[in-house]
């Protein structure tokens, strides 16, 4: 069963990543599917580079669930494919998703890889794997992708600053589990790299943690931003 894939990915200055990124969706757009790039009021270029490469440049508050939401709007697919401007699709996409149609599940979302060849990149990667195949939740490093009548019935992501995606996977889940793709998606490690792995890794189990209990995305946002400028 064939269908429509729309890739949509939200940027905001990231002049040095998006077109790799875009070259590599190029045979995407080639068999008829469409690339959409949600700009957050990028200043460095990335709009000029990536107006070249996509089927549509939207512009949108800076903020990723309001850049999702806004390319999903002028999406013509019947898949969403939310994907971030450092993470590659591995090759078979496209074929895997289309395994995915007939299927009852009305979302999913990929295995994913650090880029790098430090061990503990692999360690990491595994553990996020299994804890979203376990909690059935997905992270926006992960490619959610999910049915277009579903994202419009359930209104999209939630219009808040952190943890959009894991706010929709919850009422995703609600209505089936993922369907998993176990070939993964490269995601650049710079995060990891930049701030150091295992400071990264306390700092989202405990924002996660939080959210779990409780507070406010607006709340975990300041906290997340205060860290990453402390530490840079």
């Amino acid at each position: 069963m064939n269908v429509r894939l729309s890739v949509v990915v939200p940027v905001w200055n990231e002049v040095v990543v998006i077109g790799a990124l875009l070259q590599s969706l190029q045979p995407l757009r080639a068999a008829g599917h469409e690339v959409i790039v949600a700009d957050g009021g990028s200043t460095d270029g990335t709009q000029d580079l990536a107006r070249l490469l996509c089927d549509q440049l939207v512009s949108a508050e800076l903020r990723r669930s309001a850049q999702m939401n806004a390319g999903a709007a002028v999406a013509h697919g019947d898949v969403l494919l939310f994907l971030h401007a450092d993470t590659q699709l591995p090759a078979d996409a496209v074929q895997q998703l289309q395994a995915f149609v007939p299927m009852l599940n009305v979302w999913g979302r990929f295995d994913v890889r650090l880029s790098g060849s430090r061990p503990l990149f692999r360690v990491i990667s595994w553990f996020m794997n299994k804890r979203s195949r376990l909690t059935g939740i997905c992270t926006g490093d992960q490619a959610m992708f999910v049915r277009r009548d579903t994202f419009d019935v359930l209104g999209g992501f939630a219009p808040q600053p952190l943890m959009e995606d894991v706010e929709l996977s919850r009422r995703l889940r609600d209505v089936s589990r993922p369907f998993c793709i176990a070939s993964p998606v490269t995601t650049d490690s710079r995060r990891w790299q930049q701030r150091g792995a295992w400071a990264t890794i306390v700092l989202m189990w405990q924002l996660r943690w939080r959210y779990w209990r409780g507070e406010s995305a607006e709340s975990l946002a300041q906290a997340y931003q205060s860290d990453v400028r402390n530490a840079q």
